[in-house]
């Protein structure tokens, strides 16, 4: 008889795994950050197989927020079970999670302090994440809800600086079936089925609805629909990074003046990307600075008749003097 081959699902993210890691030098260490649940657990044991055929080394992190009873020994069971495959170094990052932005948004924003720490600290080549093709439709439809324009839509990328995302393209059930395949028992986080979080009523009530009144395959679609968006993000936005060198006529800390008459030479999606790095430059929080703020300030741009400055997140003011577009801490001198 033949060499029977690995069930199906644990093909997949193997090969997901070895795709997303083509480019990495051999002797790197690539971490999994894992959570537990299924996603993670597939990802770091796609990681330990794939790693040592590929002559990489292969750890894992996972996260202890503090947030559930319990978790501080959940976390040491996780770690527990990467060293089990075979992953080393296995390390749990205990954070304390703020409330700016949100729980959801607080606890992501302290994972990935964490994470990044680790990785510095471990001088890791990558970080791999278990985010799947319908977390990819979730953040497009959180992003569409949003109204936050074309780069929300592009949700998340496959590769962004160290972090990589081998799974966008598998399913969620991909991922489960390659755990049950290899006997794992991932574990079913409780926030995942807690209504409070917007994420997770996306996923049990708005993504249902869509498959049951457009069909099945709209996960698929939204996530496809990413990828061509981000396309034309990234495009949009190189285009705006050599439009706002032309724009600025000084870029230091704390204020920002633009042209004027370079501003209006541009189309409009290229120049409010150009007013956005602005007031980011100037000293906006990214996560404040709405689509509603940089359109108040593309007015004193286009729609000109005098009127007072713009108040942005973070301190900050837009005011126009003549041809001049100031973005400065208020009060602007």
């Amino acid at each position: 008889m033949g060499c029977v081959g690995p069930h199906p699902a644990v093909a997949d993210v193997r090969r997901a795994v070895r795709e997303a890691l083509a480019g990495v030098e051999k002797g790197a260490l690539v971490l999994a950050a894992c959570s537990g649940g299924a996603d993670s657990v597939a990802l770091s044991a796609a990681l330990a197989f794939v790693a040592s055929r590929m002559g990489l080394r292969a750890g894992a992190l996972t996260v202890d927020h503090g947030l559930q009873p319990g978790s501080a020994e959940r976390a040491a069971t996780v770690a527990e079970a990467a060293r089990g495959m075979g992953l080393d170094p296995v390390e749990v990052l205990t954070v304390t999670v703020g409330t700016a932005g949100g729980p959801e948004a607080a606890a992501r924003d302290a994972r990935y302090a964490a994470l990044t720490e680790a990785a510095d600290r471990l001088t890791a080549t990558a970080v791999l994440l278990g985010h799947t093709r319908d977390d990819q439709a979730e953040t497009v439809l959180l992003g569409l809800a949003r109204g936050s324009g074309p780069r929300s839509l592009s949700g998340m990328a496959a590769s962004s600086g160290r972090y990589l995302r081998p799974f966008l393209g598998l399913s969620r059930a991909t991922t489960v079936a390659a755990c049950r395949a290899l006997g794992l028992s991932p574990w079913d986080d409780p926030h995942n089925d807690d209504p409070r979080f917007t994420r997770v009523r996306v996923r049990r009530h708005v993504l249902p609805v869509l498959e049951k009144e457009l069909g099945p395959g709209v996960a698929e679609a939204l996530a496809r629909t990413a990828g061509m968006a981000r396309e034309d993000a990234d495009a949009l936005d190189g285009w705006a990074d050599s439009a706002y060198r032309n724009c600025a006529l000084s870029d230091i800390e704390g204020s920002v003046r633009l042209s004027v008459g370079e501003l209006e030479r541009l189309p409009n999606a290229v120049r409010r990307r150009v007013l956005r790095r602005a007031a980011i430059a100037a000293g906006a929080p990214p996560g404040a600075l709405s689509a509603a703020h940089v359109l108040a300030v593309d007015r004193l741009v286009t729609r000109w008749h005098g009127q007072k400055a713009v108040d942005l997140p973070g301190g900050l003011s837009a005011v126009r003097r003549y041809d001049t577009l100031i973005l400065a801490i208020s009060p602007i001198p």
